[in-house]
């Protein structure tokens, strides 16, 4: 009754045990928790954190070299109480651009509309116009809700104009920039890009269709990927005409600045001009023409700090130029799946390291080392060019944490009352129940083990094996242990244990895994004492050792005793009562497959004279030799018999022709006429056979052997040493 009694307990050990593997757990919080967020981020709920992580980023960048390729000629508040008006007069313009121009840099960007003219001075800077072929104006496109505003004519006519429009995002901050933009009339390049093209001419490096996406373009080492509308945090954005993510340089020194003041008064050096680009715009507050980037807010500051549009035009430039000449790489972006795999992979970080961990504290830890790895990760993936989703990844990261470390916390307390429950349970159970945990220590037992092992429970619970038995006793243990925590099958067991009286017994331990609602592995042993069944078990294999042994010896002697009764004891040979057998054995298999069987009666000439002369020891040994002959000289699946005296039979089985038999006979007679050196003597004996033929002579096998016998002595009367096949 106890042995059910403990085997039952195996299988309802817990009542509360898990319908889930802890790796299904992981799996499905993990799945769970991205899902959420992933269908957040979708709708754009997580958009704008996403942004401000990525501004944040650009602000943690260190500092790049400030660019000298481009030059900004400011238009201050100074110049413009100087000059008294705006916009200024067209005189002031062209007197600035020519000055410029004398200093030869590879072009001049002229941020300033002149749609209209304003005097004076209109005819000067048409004339400036035609004569610095370097020189880009800008136009600004119409879009929806604002009209625009239109070029110079004359630039527009010499194909030397830009737009200058900008792609604000929902924060009003610039992300992205526009390269080209298409109307129905043509396709317009950005000023941006007209200025590096122009500049770029002189590399040599013109406008291309990337090699791996023709869609997009290629100038010299960079690759300008087109903006989609879900790149990056960006959710159903506006991606009309070709745009780009831009990876502004950090403010404030990024660029060069001379005043217009001084450049008319001619005190800028011409190197600082010569082989760049001037870009010509207004930096004055009161002109309002500033815009917010990424490196616009501060978390220390708060405050926000836009730059100019010249600035802006400048970033742009020097982000072309860079990734043409060097590969200063742009923002690139994962594909939605990447992404997505991306945060279901920090989901399964969070929800693992929680469930292995189990400890809070422990557990804080790690997700905090898993959150810093995870965040520097993604800030040197974007010093690379790369944008890589971190606000999701985070929450997803916290939220499977969060999610397993409350439900730890309720099935540990859960198991704290299955625990008590068990305790409850195992202790009217008459078997030694033990169960460990998976450092091998004593969670719960029964008073029968303690009374067993001879320890009260407050000596042996959270103890392991070690301090109570033998190193030898311990490793057993521990392996089978071992065994069943990592095959996860339940495993029974005959092992040697010492109580605490010095008395051993012989005990089959039956081991299985369980696991509680936490997850947490217990391995529960059921053990019986079979020293007495053990006992028993062998004293009755030693009875059955002794019979078998007795029982061997007779089937040796019944197979000596059957040799001898079959074989001819001087010989070896087969005795007349195994010829008859092997005789029949082939005529039934000649009958069934219709070959011929082949009879040899063998009779020796002159041995009664070596019997008289040389004695029968000689004989002996003389018959024994030629059976050895005889033996060697034949297939192996003839047989070869001796009746008794000198007279020798063999059986030819499965043969095609007599003539097969005839050959035989002639080998048997020239092998037997070879001297025999008996005892230091030379002997000479020859033989007479006689042959008969299954079927050609009979099917009897009582009528072949005397038609053989026959044959043999027709051979002897015509002169010995021959055969004859029976006539």
């Amino acid at each position: 009754m106890s042995k059910q009694l403990g085997e039952g307990l195996q299988k309802l050990l817990f009542k509360l045990k898990q319908p889930l593997s802890g790796s299904s757990r992981i799996w499905i919080t993990a799945f769970s928790v991205a899902t959420c967020f992933l269908l957040l981020r979708s709708v754009g709920l997580l958009q704008s954190l996403e942004w401000a992580a990525l501004d944040q980023f650009f602000r943690l960048r260190p500092s790049e070299p400030a660019d000298e390729r481009v030059v900004i000629v400011t238009i201050d508040e100074a110049e413009l109480r100087q000059v008294g008006q705006w916009p200024l007069p067209d005189g002031v313009i062209a007197q600035s651009v020519q000055k410029l121009h004398t200093f030869k840099p590879r072009a001049i960007g002229l941020d300033i509309y002149r749609d209209l003219p304003v005097p004076p001075g209109h005819e000067e800077l048409l004339k400036a116009y035609q004569a610095i072929p370097n020189l880009i104006g800008i136009e600004q496109l119409s879009a929806e809700g604002f009209a625009g505003v239109l070029p110079s004519p004359l630039l527009s006519q010499l194909d030397r104009v830009g737009f200058n429009n900008v792609v604000l995002d929902a924060d009003g901050k610039v992300r992205r920039g526009l390269l080209y933009w298409s109307t129905p009339e043509k396709v317009h390049e950005s000023f941006d890009l007209k200025l590096a093209l122009v500049y770029l001419e002189t590399e040599g490096i013109t406008p291309q269709s990337a090699a791996n996406n023709p869609q997009y373009l290629q100038l010299g080492k960079g690759v300008f990927p087109r903006f989609e509308q879900n790149d990056g945090a960006y959710v159903r954005a506006d991606a009309g005409g070709y745009q780009i993510l831009f990876n502004f340089h950090r403010p404030p020194t990024s660029f060069r600045k001379i005043s217009m003041t001084d450049v008319l008064a001619d005190r800028v050096p011409a190197s600082i001009i010569r082989d760049r680009i001037v870009l010509i715009g207004s930096t004055a507050p009161s002109l309002k023409d500033f815009f917010y980037t990424s490196y616009s807010g501060s978390l220390l500051t708060g405050a926000a700090q836009p730059i100019t549009g010249v600035e802006l035009h400048a970033n742009f430039i020097s982000q072309i130029l860079s990734s043409a000449l060097s590969g200063r790489p742009l923002i690139h972006v994962w594909s939605d799946f990447v992404e997505g795999l991306w945060i279901f992979g920090w989901a399964f970080v969070g929800a693992s390291l929680s469930w292995r961990l189990r400890s809070p504290l422990y557990s804080i830890l790690s997700i905090m080392l898993a959150a810093f790895a995870l965040t520097g990760s993604s800030y040197l993936a974007l010093i690379k060019g790369w944008w890589i989703p971190v606000v999701p990844s985070l929450l997803v990261l916290y939220g499977a944490a969060g999610i397993i470390t409350l439900y730890i916390t309720q099935i540990q307390q859960e198991f704290k009352r299955s625990k008590e429950f068990l305790f409850e349970v195992i202790n009217n159970i008459p078997d030694p129940i033990f169960v460990k945990n998976k450092q091998h220590r004593w969670i719960v037992l029964n008073e029968a083990y303690c009374q067993f092992i001879g320890h009260p429970v407050e000596v042996l619970i959270n103890n392991s094996e070690s301090d109570f038995f033998s190193k030898q006793e311990v490793d057993i243990f521990w392996q089978q242990d071992e065994l069943v925590f990592t095959s996860g099958i339940a495993i029974e067991h005959e092992e040697e244990f010492t109580d605490a009286r010095g008395i051993t017994h012989l005990i089959a331990t039956k081991r299985s895994l369980h696991k509680d609602a936490a997850g947490n592995l217990f391995l529960v042993g059921v053990i019986r004492d079979i020293t007495q069944r053990k006992r028993i078990e062998e004293e009755l294999k030693r009875t059955a050792d002794e019979l078998a042994q007795s029982n061997n010896e007779l089937k040796l002697s019944e197979k000596r005793l059957r040799y001898l009764a079959q074989h001819d004891a001087l010989t070896g040979l087969p005795n007349r009562q195994l010829f008859y057998e092997h005789l029949d054995q082939s005529l039934a298999w000649a009958q069934s497959n219709q070959v011929l069987v082949g009879l040899l009666f063998i009779d020796l000439d002159g041995f009664k004279q070596v019997n008289d002369s040389l004695g029968h020891d000689n004989g002996d040994r003389l018959l024994v030799a030629v059976a050895q002959r005889l033996a060697g000289c034949l297939r192996h699946s003839d047989v070869v018999s001796r009746l008794g005296g000198d007279e020798f039979t063999v059986i030819l089985p499965a043969i095609p022709s007599v003539q097969v038999a005839a050959r035989v006979a002639k080998k048997i007679l020239v092998t037997l006429s070879e001297a025999f050196v008996l005892e230091g003597q030379t002997i000479f004996v020859t033989a007479s056979i006689g042959i008969s033929m299954y079927p050609l002579h009979s099917d009897s096998k009582e009528v072949l052997i005397k038609q053989a016998d026959t044959a043999m002595y027709q051979a002897k009367q015509l002169g010995k040493n021959r055969y004859e096949f029976f006539t």
